[in-house]
């Protein structure tokens, strides 16, 4: 989920995390934060930043995805505008997942 465990979220940014569980990855069936492609949410004003990544370069669907996750980020309340800053370090690996998306997508540590 969250690279730093350690930030203490505001209570805004948890709200936008939790929106955030509702886009679901199209082509896997789960969301983007138990498959830990949300790197960091951050809440300035009326803008959230929302620093992520995709399971590969080249993702044919991150129109769809970048249009999700606007539409959920700028429906908590005073959040008025979405930047997506996607990043490809560190790269994303199965890790990053938690336990409720390997368990739904059956990979077995």
């Amino acid at each position: 989920m969250i690279l730093d465990e350690e930030k203490q979220l505001t209570p805004a940014e948890s709200q936008v995390m939790k929106a955030l569980e509702m886009v679901i990855d199209p082509e896997l069936g789960i969301d983007l934060v138990n498959l830990g492609l949300i790197y960091d949410v951050t809440v300035t004003g009326d803008t959230c930043r929302v620093d992520m990544t995709l399971t590969t370069m080249g993702c044919p669907l991150t129109h769809v995805l970048d249009e999700a996750i606007k539409q959920v980020v700028t429906a908590v309340e005073g959040v008025e505008h979405c930047e997506i800053n996607l990043v490809w370090e560190p790269a994303w690996d199965m890790a990053k997942m938690t336990r409720y998306a390997k368990v739904a997508l059956g990979i077995h540590e």
